[in-house]
């Protein structure tokens, strides 16, 4: 396999992690809430699926336990940003510090252990294709959120509910004066975005490297908030962001097994370089983000 070969086959499960937080955080700023707290988010979800993996419960179980507790976690954040109207972006680094705090505790015992990966499902016929091939054979976490990006897509496109979040984004008061409940809708959508983002670590932690490592989330949290930005509030763009980001993150790996003369260090910076680029070249097109930009993103809302 040569290294085209090698970032083809891969792309879609590095980009994985981001994709799901970032969708995640894509529904939660929908609704005019931002929350910084991915990162921990993320970290909680992955230590809590890898011990119940470790200790016997399967990976369906893992996910489901990290989804719920990064969704409960997130709840903490929605109480005090939306409860007591405290500014959102000091309560979701809280909460992100606080995730990765317990996910170091937690993990501690866990340090440096292994689990068993699961299979990966081949596309018959297109799996075999020179090249690009190894793009169709994905494990089911991948071709889940591949669907999950179609789903959201499809609700913000052509379902009330989309309508619903993204009204309450861009004017609370007048969908608060229509009959809906702000506080609701947003409280949702910030129970969904936990639940990706734990959604998220899980498969860093059990299916893409399944194992259990101090910082294994190293800053995808932070790329996945950055994706919606890039993506500018659009979930195809950020799905192509999403791999772009991931094909960014193996070709450091593709580079050493070509025996290029490149510092590790320079390679595994690769992706915030891409982020930081990318993010000052999106913010100088200020009409583009006007145009798909939440008007009232991280205001508290009062009756």
């Amino acid at each position: 396999m040569n290294a085209i070969e090698f970032i083809f086959a891969g792309m879609l499960a590095a980009a994985t992690p981001f994709l799901l937080a970032a969708l995640g955080e894509l529904v939660v700023e929908r609704a005019g809430v931002l929350n910084l707290g991915v990162e921990g988010l993320m970290a909680f979800g992955a230590v809590l699926a890898f011990i119940v993996v470790y200790q016997g419960g399967g990976h369906l179980l893992g996910f489901v336990v990290a989804g719920l507790a990064s969704a409960a976690l997130s709840l903490v954040f929605a109480v005090v940003a939306l409860g007591f109207r405290a500014n959102q972006v000091a309560t979701g680094l809280a909460i992100g510090i606080l995730g990765q705090g317990l996910s170091a505790l937690f993990g501690k015992p866990y340090e440096a252990l292994t689990i068993q990966g699961i299979s990966k499902i081949a596309v018959p016929g297109l799996s075999s294709i020179p090249v690009i091939g190894g793009l169709f054979i994905q494990d089911i976490v991948v071709w889940l959120s591949l669907a999950a990006t179609l789903g959201i897509w499809a609700m913000f496109t052509y379902t009330k509910t989309g309508l619903v979040i993204r009204a309450v984004g861009e004017n609370p008061k007048a969908a608060h004066a229509i009959g809906y409940s702000v506080i609701t809708v947003r409280v949702l959508a910030i129970a969904f975005g936990g639940a990706m983002a734990g959604f998220a670590g899980a498969y860093a932690a059990v299916v893409y490297t399944p194992l259990w490592a101090d910082g294994m989330i190293a800053g995808r949290g932070w790329i996945a908030i950055a994706l919606v930005v890039f993506g500018t509030w659009l979930t195809g763009r950020i799905f192509l962001g999403a791999c772009l980001f991931g094909a960014v993150s193996l070709m450091g790996l593709a580079a050493q097994a070509t025996g290029l003369d490149v510092p590790s260090q320079l390679l595994s910076s690769l992706p915030y370089l891409v982020t930081i680029i990318v993010l000052g070249i999106i913010s100088a097109d200020r009409r583009l983000l006007k145009l798909n930009g939440v008007a009232s993103l991280g205001e508290p809302f009062e009756r």
